[in-house]
């Protein structure tokens, strides 16, 4: 079983920067794609940036040259630095790993971790 678990949301003011982090845990599958996602309220989910295992990344428009994604190999860890946060940036923001097994490719999705953006 692989667990990721998200850490760094919270209630910023506009212009301001949140770190958002997501760890993998559990079995060690070889990781092919990491990716940060978020939903709004009444939105449907969307992909905000992704990052290859070669390091190759992608980013939506809206995020970029404000958002950068990152990750530590040798941690399983993904980041997401944010800023100039705007309050349309609020959203649950989801982490997203991509694997392969045996079985073929998965993908787990974290929990979720709120990001408040005050005007």
């Amino acid at each position: 079983q692989v667990t990721l678990v998200e850490s760094g949301g919270g209630l910023v003011q506009a212009g301001g920067s949140l770190r958002l982090s997501c760890s993998v845990s559990g079995r060690s599958f070889r990781i092919t794609s990491m990716g940060w996602h978020r939903q709004a309220p009444g939105k449907q989910r969307q992909l905000v940036a992704g990052i290859s295992s070669s390091g190759i990344t992608n980013y939506a428009d809206f995020a970029k040259g404000r958002f950068t994604i990152s990750k530590d190999n040798a941690k399983n860890t993904v980041y997401l630095q944010m800023n100039s946060l705007r309050p349309e940036d609020t959203a649950v923001y989801y982490c997203n790993v991509q694997q392969t097994r045996s079985g073929g490719p998965f993908g787990t999705w974290g929990q979720g971790t709120q990001v408040t953006v005050s005007s």
